[in-house]
């Protein structure tokens, strides 16, 4: 019974968290640019995920206790003003663009990792990555493509995350280790399946292969194949490739077998799915 109420009066206080002053309630991008920011101090080592949880709670605690604080768990003014730079901004309150830095840009590195455009980690710092991201975004949105982060942009990021609207088989029929979402400060844009080495690996719906080389980049040994509706599903750190660009398979033909090229540490298959060019989560719509 005391366990249960303690975790109720941290929910109840992580519901404050992150607010900026004269907010109802904390926003998921407002608490992980609180995250991003305890992380960067030293205070929070978990998921950069929006999510106000325990952990977050105890972070800003040890926070508020170090700096000589109330140690309430809810990041009002000072505990914000206590993060310098990073505690401030709020997000809105300005255009965002390159060479930007604070908590705005933390909570917009966020949004656009949500909406399927990773930016190479939520850490307050407007670079060359988190340009790329809001350009690309911006384009898939209709957007002009300024690079500029204002009230168009937010309003758009503010919707809701695209969605497959079609289905797809399991390529491989192995467990998932690592989901889609965040990964530390980082975004996770698909599904690893712990899969061995030199499982055959299939078309998870049918399509015509756009990409079968290794890349330069972390995918190592790729296929992509290209779907309806503006789809794409792509099979990564492949060790053998077997389909060539342009062949059209039907749903379950072997692409490939699972390896460990390009960034990783050991044989898996990473699994993504791409609506017009955003990554969105594979797991609702594979079976």
């Amino acid at each position: 019974m005391a366990r249960n109420l303690l975790f109720l009066a941290l929910a109840l206080a992580a519901v404050a968290l992150a607010a900026p002053a004269g907010a109802a309630a904390a926003s998921p991008a407002d608490i992980a640019a609180l995250q991003s920011a305890l992380r960067a101090r030293g205070f929070y080592t978990g998921d950069v995920d929006g999510v106000a949880g325990p952990a977050t709670s105890a972070a800003v605690q040890r926070l508020q206790r170090r700096r000589g604080l109330p140690a309430d768990g809810v990041a009002g003014p000072a505990t914000r003003r206590a993060l310098g730079r990073r505690g401030r901004p709020r997000l809105g309150s300005r255009a965002l663009t390159a060479g930007a830095r604070g908590w705005d840009v933390a909570a917009l590195q966020f949004l656009l990792s949500n909406h399927g455009f990773p930016n190479g980690g939520v850490d307050g710092r407007m670079g060359g990555r988190s340009m790329t991201a809001l350009h690309n975004f911006q384009t898939w949105a209709g957007l002009p493509a300024d690079g500029i982060a204002g009230p168009g942009t937010l309003r758009a990021l503010r919707g809701s995350p695209p969605r497959s609207a079609l289905r797809f088989a399991r390529p491989v029929p192995d467990a998932i280790g690592d989901s889609f979402g965040p990964r530390g400060a980082t975004f996770h844009p698909g599904l690893d399946y712990v899969s061995p080495r030199g499982r055959p690996v299939t078309a998870g719906a049918s399509g015509c292969v756009e990409v079968a080389h290794r890349e330069r980049g972390g995918y190592g040994k790729l296929v992509v194949l290209r779907h309806g509706s503006g789809m794409t599903s792509w099979y990564g750190h492949l060790s053998k490739i077997g389909v060539r660009p342009g062949q059209c398979v039907a749903a379950g033909a072997r692409l490939g077998r699972v390896g460990s090229t390009g960034r990783s540490t050991g044989p898996h298959l990473h699994f993504e799915l791409r609506l017009r060019g955003a990554a969105v989560d594979p797991a609702p719509v594979t079976g």
